[in-house]
C-alpha cells in the first residue's frame, strides 16, 4: 500500500480494474446486468478487506471474488438462468462496439460450455493467466484446470465446426 489515503487508492484501483472485471464477468455470465452485479458485489467486499490486500495482488484478488460471487449466486438458484439474446447496445456497456459480431459469437459459444470449463476458458485465454493462477482463483487442482481447458478447446473447436466457422 502506498502513503496515501485507502479510500483514494480503492478508488483508484476501482478505476483501474472496473473494465477488466467487467469483461471477465461478462464472459463468464453472459448477461450484463448480471456481471455490473457481481462486480459491484466484488468491490464492496474488497473495499471491507482493502487494509489487508496487497496492490499488486488487488486484481487477482478481485477477480477471484467475481468468480466465487458467481458461483455463489449459482449455488443459491440451483440452476444457470439463461441468457437470451445479447444485444448490441449490451455490448457497448462492456466495451468498444466495433467487434460486436465477434463478441456476441463467443458468448454464443461459451454458453454452451459447462460453467467449470467456462470459467477456466475465460481466466485462462481470455484474462491470460496462468494455470497456476487460474487454479489458485477457481481453488481447483492444476491437473483440472489443464484437463477443463482441454477440454472446453475442445467443445468450442466442435461448435464452430458445427456452425459452419472456418476460422482457426
Amino acid at each position: 500500500m502506498t502513503g496515501r489515503d485507502p479510500r483514494a487508492d480503492f478508488a483508484d484501483f476501482v478505476r483501474e480494474a472496473t473494465p477488466a472485471l467487467l469483461r471477465t464477468a461478462w464472459l463468464i455470465t453472459g448477461r450484463v446486468d448480471q456481471s455490473q452485479d457481481l462486480v459491484q458485489a466484488a468491490f464492496v467486499k474488497a473495499y471491507v478487506a482493502w487494509p489487508r490486500i496487497r496492490r499488486a495482488e488487488a486484481l487477482a484478488y478481485v477477480r477471484r471474488i467475481v468468480v466465487n460471487e458467481h458461483t455463489d449466486s449459482w449455488r443459491r438458484t440451483r440452476r444457470e438462468v439463461p441468457t437470451g439474446e445479447i444485444e448490441a447496445r449490451q455490448l457497448a456497456a462492456v466495451g468498444k462496439t466495433s467487434d460486436v459480431d465477434h463478441r456476441d459469437e463467443i458468448v454464443r459459444l461459451l454458453r454452451h460450455l459447462p460453467e467449470q470449463q467456462r470459467k477456466v476458458v475465460v481466466l485462462r485465454y481470455y484474462a491470460d493467466l496462468s494455470e497456476r493462477q487460474v487454479a489458485d482463483a477457481l481453488g481447483i487442482s492444476l491437473g483440472a484446470v489443464k484437463s477443463a481447458a482441454s477440454r472446453g478447446l475442445a467443445a468450442l473447436r466442435d461448435l464452430t465446426t458445427l456452425t459452419g466457422d472456418d476460422r482457426r
